[in-house]
Order: structure tokens, then sequence, then C-alpha cells
């Protein structure tokens, strides 16, 4: 068979979904399944609440199943997207996986280290494929920090910051019941809502060894977990960076993500790219950001002119193909992009983008913050925890 033949192999070839749990977020999902066009197909959903089961069906097309066995025990079901309470992701994505079924898990991958665990010693010993949900990861500017800090474009990385900083109304933790809950949220505006800012961060500063917090509930009448947060981060190469969420913030910023390095500077403001500098290599004291409109020559070739000219090119081909597809604008919910990664991961036999265990380093962290605002002292991460 030649290139070509596989190449329409692949595209004829269709992954069937099931979708288990119906709240909010369950939307995404669908439309995750919908852009990826005849590659995909949504099969069934299932949610405890029948009504619920009942309403998504019929609005997304597809079997509404009256109970998880039923769903897992179906042949047409290939692969199942995990939308329950954050402290049922294990208990789910495990049955699913025992079931011969490929698993996508909304974030995080659970609210323990544990429960995680049991997820990847399932999907270790299935054999299936598994991601979490860590969307934004996938946009162009994202991608683009991301290449630039790994090709040394940024020099040494020195410190970062990652920051979400948002509104919660006291409605939406009364929406749900499991909402601002240990028990399943696993905790408040960083478990929740900040837990991608915290994926961010490794994905471009690596393997964090301490983190220090504070912690507390300022804005939020009878709520468990915290609504804001900030704690200061060691990385193994030497690196600092800070890591804040809050929901009580009204109204609310974008997110923001910076980086900075001995060579160079790149932020990302939503899902945009802001500010991108490099050192200019010509100043006496090599300390000097050249202005982003100005072309400089760092030590690993090219120019900041080059590397935002590549960002423009490679974002102008996303969207273009996103057209196409006639994709919605993902508008920072970013799941089509990762659910076409998995989808080629599972066909073709490689890992995904995001692996449990990128999902499992994220959760760790996120607890060391809640273990340092508890204790007030320092909270040693890696092995052992």
């Amino acid at each position: 068979m030649n290139g070509k033949q596989r190449a329409r192999g692949r595209r004829m070839w269709k992954m069937r979904w099931g979708i288990i749990g119906c709240g909010v977020i369950s939307t995404a999902h669908a439309v995750a399944v919908r852009s990826l066009g005849e590659s995909s197909s949504l099969v069934a959903a299932y949610d405890i609440e029948r009504a619920k089961t009942k309403a998504f069906a019929a609005r997304e097309g597809c079997a509404a199943e009256e109970t998880l066995d039923a769903l897992l025990g179906r042949d047409d079901v290939d692969s199942v997207a995990v939308c329950v309470p954050s402290g049922l992701h294990a208990e789910i994505a495990v049955a699913a996986l025992e079931a011969g079924k490929h698993v996508v898990v909304e974030k995080p991958l659970d609210i323990t280290l544990e429960a995680a665990d049991r997820i990847i010693e399932a999907e270790r010993s299935t054999g299936k494929v598994v991601t979490t949900i860590s969307q934004r990861r996938f946009e162009p500017a994202s991608e683009f920090i991301h290449r630039a800090v790994h090709e040394g474009a940024l020099g040494k990385i020195t410190s970062g910051t990652a920051e979400c900083t948002w509104w919660r109304s006291q409605q939406y933790y009364a929406s749900a019941g499991w909402r601002g809950t240990w028990s399943m949220d696993g905790g408040g505006a960083l478990m929740n809502q900040g837990v991608h800012q915290a994926d961010m961060l490794l994905w471009m500063l690596g393997t964090p060894v301490e983190v220090t917090a504070y912690a507390d509930t300022l804005a939020h009448d009878g709520l468990a977990v915290e609504d804001t947060v900030a704690a200061v981060v060691r990385f193994e190469s030497g690196a600092i960076a800070t890591l804040s969420a809050t929901t009580s913030a009204n109204p609310g910023l974008p997110l923001r993500l910076s980086v900075h390095g001995d060579g160079g500077i790149a932020v990302l403001d939503g899902n945009e790219l802001g500010t991108f500098t490099l050192a200019d290599p010509n100043a006496a004291d090599g300390s000097t950001l050249v202005d982003p409109g100005r072309s400089a020559e760092p030590a690993f070739g090219g120019g900041v002119d080059d590397w935002r000219a590549r960002y423009e090119r490679e974002a102008a081909a996303l969207r273009s193909r996103r057209r196409a597809a006639g994709e919605p604008d993902p508008g920072g919910m970013n799941h089509p992009a990762q659910y076409a990664d998995f989808v080629d991961a599972v066909q073709t036999g490689r890992a995904p983008a995001v692996t449990t265990a990128d999902g499992r380093r994220a959760l760790e962290l996120v607890l060391g913050v809640y273990e340092s605002a508890r204790s007030g002292k320092p909270v040693t991460l890696g092995p052992g925890r």
C-alpha cells in the first residue's frame, strides 16, 4: 500500500463516540465530534439524570441510553467522552477502558493522585488511548510560544506567570450541587478554572519541584473551597513562576501567560499572541530588548520579525483550514483541535499530544498548591507524592 492509499484509508476510518454526562461542557464535546466530519460520529449519550440525557440526545441526534452499562456495552461506540463531575472521572474512565473504549476525560484528570493513577493503570493494562482536555495547548499562539521556548528563541527560561482572573457568581456555584465542593469539584478557582493555566505553565517551563501558596474564600458566601489563590512555583531548571487563579474578580479578565528568558519574552493574552520580544545581541550588556517591529538576529538564528511572520503564516493557515472544514470559532473552547489529535493518535498508534502523565502532573501541582495553602509551608513535588 502506497502513501496515498494509506492516507485514503485514514480518511475513510470513522470513530464512533458516546458522551457520558450531559451537563454544560458536554456541548463542547459534541461540537468537537461534529467538527471532525466523516472521521467521527456521535452515537449515544448517557447522564444519571434521565431528562438531561433525553434533551441532549434530541438536540444532538443520537441515542439516549438509560444506563451507563448500556452505553459502554454498545459495539458501535469506540470512544467515550467523560463529562461527569470531576470526582467521578476515574470511576467512569476506568469502566470505559475496561469495556474496550478509548477515552477523552474533561479536565482535571480527577481530583486525587490515587484516582489519576487508577486511570493510568487501566490505560496501560487495556492498551487503549486516553487524553485529558487541555485544549488551550492547541491554539496557534500557544503552539507558537511553546515552539519558541523549546527551540531556544527565548534563551534560558528564568521565570513565568500564569493568571486566571475570572468571576463566577453565587448563582454559578448554586447551579449544580457538585460545584465548589471538595468531594466532587476537588477545589475551587484553581482546580476547576485555573487547572488549564497550571497545565500551560508546566508545558512551557517543565517539571516543578516545589510550591508555596496562599488561598482563601473572599467573595462568595458559604463556599467550602477557595475563590482566590496565588502560588510561587520553582522548577527543576531553576526557573521560578507565579500561578494565580480567582473567581472573585468581577467582571474578570482574559487568561494571561508569560514566559521570560535571558534571550526574550513571550506573552499569551487570551488566545492571542501579545508581547513577543527578543534580546538584542548587539547591546553592550546583552539586556536590551528590541522593539517588536524591528529585526534582531539572536544566536539561535532568526530575528523577531522572522518569528512573527512564521506565527502569522501558521495562524492564517489554521484559520483557513477551520473555515474550510466549517468549524465554529473555538473562542477559547478549542476541543475540536484536541479531538482531531486524539483521533489521529488512536488511528496511528502514537501517544496523544496531551497524555495522562501530563494530566497527572498538572493535578499534582494543583494539589501541592492546596497543601501548601493549608499548611503554610513549602511543598515538595515529584516522585512519591
